[in-house]
């Protein structure tokens, strides 16, 4: 049989060497091996694709909260604007 990394084209590793890196498979990988690291992996994808959809949220009422301060920080503005231009006209500014 074929090796599942020389299958999938992968290169195999130096025979008896570490593997390249944490997803390599040794040449001795069975099918239950490669099931069980490919039910592993589908199980990563679907936490990660909650974790995206809940900082797609976190996003959007941040956005939200910025929209609201940035408006109450021209509100602010505007009134302090009237007031030191009402100040000025007092004085005779």
């Amino acid at each position: 049989p074929v090796p599942a990394a020389a299958a999938a084209g992968e290169e195999s590793p130096v025979e008896g060497g570490p593997p390249d890196h944490s997803y390599s498979l040794s040449s001795g990988t069975t099918s239950e091996e490669l099931l069980r690291k490919l039910n592993e992996q589908r199980d990563i994808i679907a936490l990660l694709e909650v974790k995206m959809k809940e900082m797609k949220g976190n996003i959007r009422r941040l956005r939200l909260a910025e929209a609201q301060l940035r408006e109450e920080i021209r509100e602010k503005d505007r009134l302090l604007h009237a007031a030191s231009a009402g100040t000025r006209k007092r004085h005779g500014l």
